[in-house]
């Protein structure tokens, strides 16, 4: 071979290896937006314009600069006291690098400069992609709620919404023809402000750190109404610290505090425990231990009773252990926590020496990761009889199940206060693997009608029957 054909030979297979090195070298964006789409969306948007968590465009990042190391960092560990989980182990070394690539490159990018209201129109998903049983309707009730949470509805029809991001706590009064509402912000500038509830009057707003008290609410909510600190301690941890509330039927406060952590024992703690206590915050007292994270709590409303949801620990696999529905007829029951987990699963870590047996088993067990939240019983006119004194719970969804699971309203159906069935009442929220909604609580309106709040859409459906 001549010196200037062998020359030419070696400068093309330079040229082939360095394209073929470059090429290596790019991520894979088509896999990197499956993940993102299967794990991300569902908090930062499909098009990673925001939805609870924040937009992941060109915008002033809080926890460093969206370089792939840090973003690498983040996403391995979370941000606990932002309520973004550690997503290291439950994904790769590799599949959290290939997020890093996509997130990164779409930093570059400016934010979806939509205002709050088209970005709402925008996202209202289809309707008739719900399923409800025959006879029964879903719409929307109120757009415009960010962050909609834990609900609470007046005598006179309003609706007062927590939030949890949005640091808000809203009214919705109904319009005229009863079918929509106008959204009116009470309060803004609290801290996750996730739980409301009504006694003598005034509304009762949990933040992490404090409970806070606005007297004759219903007839002070449009002024910007001032509020009262309620004098309690409690534990103001980050992690499953967010503090719902509920008037109880013996005029006391009921108001759990999480464990601030996946699974450890906190049993000489405040942590893990539902409390009650006088309007006034006095009296503070330990009504249910071993309690990992309730978000949803109500009372029967022929037997007085409690009844709670309880989320499952993580980190045991996709299908275990299972969430709870809980029934507690009297103070000092103990329901497990960390020892045995869905009345039946030993936790690894916290079992030895003890026995399942021992605790309290759930009374039904509503499937693993499905994140039961608020749940409420029917006690309105509208809907026929079988549907009424009965239990409905929103089921947020799973956040890191390989197949996602929840994203729906139940059904419990309950004889002599025993559990006969569990049936979805309302499903659509999740199409494929598309998430178009995360339910949160579900509250009866005076007419009869169901609402139910929406953090992922940031709005509240109303469900009505006008079937024979």
């Amino acid at each position: 071979m001549k010196p200037s054909t062998l020359r030419a030979a070696i400068a093309a297979t330079a040229v082939a290896i360095a394209s073929l090195a470059a090429h290596a070298a790019e991520p894979d964006l088509a896999a990197a937006e499956k993940l993102y789409q299967a794990n991300c969306a569902v908090c930062h948007g499909v098009k990673k314009e925001g939805a609870v968590g924040p937009s992941l465009g060109d915008h002033a990042w809080l926890h460093g600069a969206p370089t792939k190391a840090n973003l690498i960092k983040i996403i391995s560990k979370g941000v606990p006291d932002k309520d973004m989980p550690a997503w290291s182990p439950a994904l790769s070394a590799s599949q959290i690098a290939l997020l890093a690539d996509l997130i990164a490159a779409n930093a570059a990018k400016p934010a979806a400069a939509l205002t709050p209201e088209a970005r709402a129109q925008r996202d209202v998903p289809d309707l008739s992609g719900f399923k409800l049983p025959k006879g029964f309707h879903i719409s929307v009730y109120a757009n415009q709620v960010s962050a909609a949470r834990s609900l609470v509805v007046s005598d006179s029809g309003i609706v007062y919404v927590g939030s949890r991001k949005a640091g808000k706590v809203y009214a919705l009064v109904p319009r005229a023809d009863k079918q929509t509402a106008d959204v009116v912000t009470v309060a803004e500038g609290l801290e996750n402000p996730i739980g409301v509830t009504l006694l003598n009057g005034a509304l009762y707003v949990g933040e992490i750190s404090r409970v806070i008290r606005f007297d004759n609410i219903d007839k002070r909510y449009a002024q910007k109404p001032s509020y009262e600190v309620v004098k309690v301690s409690l534990p103001n941890d980050k992690w499953h610290g967010e503090k719902v509330i509920k008037a109880g039927p013996d005029g006391k406060l009921y108001i759990p505090v999480g464990a601030p952590c996946n699974v450890c024992d906190v049993e000489d703690t405040k942590s893990a425990k539902i409390y009650r206590m006088n309007a006034d915050g006095s009296q503070l007292e330990e009504y249910a231990r071993g309690v990992r994270n309730t978000v949803g709590f109500a009372f029967h409303p022929v037997t007085k009773v409690l009844w709670f949801t309880d989320n499952g620990r993580d980190e045991m696999g996709d299908n275990t252990p299972s969430c709870e529905l809980n029934v507690a007829p009297k103070s000092g029951m103990h329901f497990g926590f960390p020892y045995c987990h869905g009345g039946v699963v030993p936790d690894p870590a916290f079992a030895k020496g003890r026995s399942c047996e021992e605790f309290e088993p759930p009374v039904a067990k509503l499937g693993p990761h499905v994140a039961p939240l608020g749940l409420t019983f029917y006690t309105g006119k509208q809907f026929p009889e079988a549907y009424r004194n009965n239990v409905y719970i929103a089921e947020h969804g799973s956040w890191n199940r390989t197949t996602k699971s929840g994203y729906s309203v139940r059904l419990i159906t309950l004889y002599n206060s025993k559990v006969v069935t569990d049936t979805a009442f309302i499903d659509g929220f999740l199409r494929g693997e598309e998430v178009v909604g995360r339910p949160v609580d579900v509250a009866t309106l005076p007419d009869g009608s169901m609402i139910v709040s929406d953090d992922y859409g940031g709005r509240v459906y109303r469900v009505t029957y006008d079937g024979k």
